[in-house]
């Protein structure tokens, strides 16, 4: 058994087209685990990425902040506490809004495929 504190978890820059700007940063929670993606992704105010979909599902964890959730059909404000569960396949994006900075964990299976569905 091991324990992470996220407070100790070094942030690094994350740096990816999939972003519509440049202050994202990603803390890896779960480096050794062999079933699990775990990381925090803070995105800085207005920051979001882009229109994409994941052959698996992903969870959204709020961690801070307040930022948006959006499919093509439907835009939904989150804020801390609250989980997202996408289905595998469902185009989406997340991101901070304009006046927040924002962040969440993301979990998806390891291996899990990102398409970037957007420009």
């Amino acid at each position: 058994m091991r324990v992470v504190k996220i407070n100790e978890v070094k942030k690094e820059s994350f740096t990816s087209s999939l972003f519509t700007g440049s202050d994202v940063t990603r803390q890896t929670l779960l480096p050794d685990s062999k079933e699990y993606n775990v990381n925090i992704v803070n995105f800085g105010k207005g920051v979001r990425n882009k229109f994409h979909s994941h052959d698996s599902e992903q969870i959204l964890i709020v961690t801070a902040g307040k930022g948006t959730i959006a499919t093509e059909k439907e835009e939904i404000v989150i804020t801390a506490g609250d989980v997202v569960i996408i289905p595998a396949g469902e185009k989406h994006w997340h991101g901070a809004t304009e006046d927040s900075e924002f962040s969440h964990i993301f979990v998806s299976r390891l291996g899990t495929q990102l398409t970037q569905l957007e420009d």
